[in-house]
């Protein structure tokens, strides 16, 4: 018999390893991987094309189609800059919550799905139950794409998946998508007392983040016409910009990056494209005229693909099932579902924390929350013990 771990000490374990998306998390996969092992499973990994990071895929009961994923990622977010009152990779409780880096976002679901493994062996269910832990999920879903391929190429394929992102264990059924873009402006330097003579790159991104801001209030004017998302429209930002050398030289280059996060089922590459449109038309010939060198390229990063909801999708109702919840809601922040959705796999995200608590400062997890994603593995324990 392996070890085992109740729901508290797996989390504490699985914190205490430092998986901030720019290091491995072969730590911690290593780890789940030989307590998976101690429990006779037979865990799958898929690693990263440089061999430093691994997503790991495992199946409890038999190897047929139609089981039950659950899903989740090992990365973190940073904590450079931030100010913590306690270690952010060693668990802290006080005032009835868990403190530390991922306790919400989102380990601890990582955690009680793990600590309920010698439970769900012990089940022999007839479903099968599969875990699914990937990399690099803070900066664009990247690892659980290939292994999402891997499951479509060589494995059977399940019923649907969970996704344990914090929800305060609400079922979401819906999620916005995410489009990421970094545009690089490339000027003409000059001497400062003579604007007429170049093309300062960093005053013409200005122009275009302030046009991106056009963009925003349109889209806050359109708004959501189902009603349910907090903030209710497509929202557009820009949050990082670089460029220019000194004060007195016009910006030969400028660079800033940018993201809008779309509502369901609106058109996901309009805003993209009118930006693209914008910057070659509208802003680069006047430019040229200055200086024929000038140009504006912008190109895509990350796209997370939004959740939409389905109709009688299998997912949701289970997750009501084993929550409780009699109704589904929808989120603005984005995860993997979409992804699993986009394979053919019907998803839905249900997990412990609130993801107003992700990504700062004193990370937590509220213990009630810790004891309702326990009470719902238990109930999961019992369903595919019976069906």
């Amino acid at each position: 018999m392996g070890a085992t771990y109740s729901p508290r000490e797996m989390i504490d374990r699985l914190v205490s390893f430092d998986t901030t998306s720019r290091d491995s998390n072969l730590g911690l996969i290593d780890f789940a991987a030989d307590y998976l092992k101690g429990h006779g499973l037979k865990p799958l990994l898929v690693p990263n094309a440089k061999g430093t990071k691994a997503n790991l895929y495992v199946t409890i009961g038999p190897d047929e189609p139609g089981g039950i994923v659950l899903s989740g990622h090992t990365d973190v977010v940073p904590v450079d800059g931030q100010q913590w009152t306690s270690d952010p990779f060693k668990i802290v409780e006080r005032d009835g919550k868990l403190f530390g880096r991922g306790t919400c976002d989102m380990k601890s679901f990582c955690a009680i799905a793990l600590a309920s493994v010698p439970a769900f062996v012990a089940a022999r269910p007839r479903t099968p139950i599969h875990i699914a832990l990937s990399y690099d999920e803070e900066i664009g879903c990247l690892g659980v794409r290939p292994m999402i391929a891997r499951i479509a190429q060589d494995l059977p394929t399940p019923r649907l998946v969970i996704i344990g992102e914090p929800s305060d264990m609400q079922v979401v059924n819906a999620h916005k998508g995410i489009r990421a873009f970094r545009t690089t402006v490339t000027g003409r330097e000059s001497h400062s007392s003579h604007t007429d003579k170049g093309v300062n790159a960093v005053m013409v991104a200005a122009e275009l983040i302030v046009y991106l801001e056009t963009l925003a209030e349109e889209m806050r004017r359109r708004g959501d016409a189902s009603g349910r998302f907090d903030p209710p429209y497509t929202t557009v930002q820009s949050s990082v910009v670089h460029g220019g050398t000194a004060l007195n030289i016009l910006a030969r280059e400028c660079t800033f990056q940018w993201e809008y996060r779309c509502l369901p089922g609106t058109d996901e590459d309009e805003i993209a494209e009118r930006f693209v449109r914008h910057s070659r038309e509208d802003v680069l010939p006047g430019l040229r005229r200055i200086a024929a060198e000038v140009d504006i390229a912008t190109v895509a990063g990350a796209r997370v693909p939004p959740l939409k909801p389905a109709k009688d999708c299998p997912a949701e109702a289970l997750a009501r099932q084993l929550s409780g919840r009699n109704s589904a809601e929808a989120v603005s922040y984005g995860t993997e579902a979409g992804l699993f959705q986009e394979a053919g796999i019907p998803a839905v995200v249900c997990g412990p924390g609130s993801i107003l608590q992700a990504h700062k400062p004193d990370e937590f997890v509220a213990l009630e929350q810790i004891d309702a994603c326990v009470a719902f593995m238990q109930r999961l324990v019992d369903h595919v013990r019976a069906n």
